[in-house]
């Protein structure tokens, strides 16, 4: 598609916007706080269909998500706070300033050192730290994962493969003495420095920790549901199965699913 095309179907969007604002009830209604929690679920429909490589979907809702940035831009329009093409210039400058090997010098940089660049260019904007950007309400998964990748950009970060299993079990130790100990406190403290370091690890082995552990549970939700066919039509129970059974059961589940 041309950008001529791209323009104007754009443009055709922001005038539906302008007359359901005006026209719809339910549209004249809403506020940055009711679209809140509506935009939170159309990302996580959005992640659910790139984590499927359903392209049909993943346009639509790349669309449910352009809409919501439309609308915010239009109620904040009512009031003269900014618009469209404010929120539109805004990411263009912020580019071209966070690109200065494309925009200014020329320079032919690797990935390492665009990242330490782009780094270096949010603590001149005021930043006191790298880990400022990383949002408090991230689910904690993807927190550690937006951290580990900041504090990596800067080149905080365990070398290697072999450093970061390393790490993940001196981890293991340190959570297995801290059981023997009964400290409830430390044990949670220590729970979640295995995590972290697991995360950690993830990424030096090419693993998307987040990816990973849905996928995990999409494989334990389809198995546990076999288990239940497969003991219905048997006639059986959780109650009245023993251990070795439902052993038998479950292996029997990961065979087939």
């Amino acid at each position: 598609m041309s950008k001529e095309l791209q323009l104007k179907s754009l443009n055709r969007l922001l005038i539906i916007m302008d007359e359901l604002r005006e026209k719809c009830p339910w549209d004249k209604k809403q506020t940055f706080d009711s679209l809140k929690p509506l935009t939170i679920e159309e990302t996580y429909e959005l992640v659910e269909a790139i984590s499927e490589n359903n392209v049909e979907e993943i346009k639509n809702e790349l669309g449910d998500l352009l809409l919501h940035i439309v609308f915010y831009s239009k109620i904040a329009s009512e009031s003269n706070k900014f618009d469209f093409a404010d929120v539109a210039n805004s990411i263009a400058e912020k580019l071209i300033y966070r690109h200065p090997h494309v925009y200014e010098n020329n320079l032919e940089l690797d990935e390492d050192q665009v990242k330490l660049n782009w780094e270096k260019l949010k603590l001149k904007d005021g930043k006191r730290s790298v880990l400022e950007g990383v949002p408090k309400t991230l689910p904690p998964i993807l927190k550690s994962m937006r951290i580990q990748q900041k504090a990596s950009n800067i080149g905080f970060n365990w070398s290697n493969e072999i450093e970061s299993k390393e790490k993940v079990n001196e981890e293991l130790k340190e959570l297995n003495d801290e059981i023997n100990s009964g400290n409830l406190e430390k044990i949670n403290n220590e729970f979640g420095d295995v995590l972290f370091s697991l995360i950690n690890y993830g990424k030096h082995i090419g693993v998307n920790p987040d990816s990973s552990l849905e996928k995990a549970n999409k494989r334990f939700i389809n198995r546990f549901k076999y288990v239940e066919e497969k003991m219905n039509l048997e006639n059986k129970t959780f109650e009245n199965l023993s251990k070795i059974d439902l052993k038998k059961y479950w292996d029997l589940a990961k065979k087939q699913v």
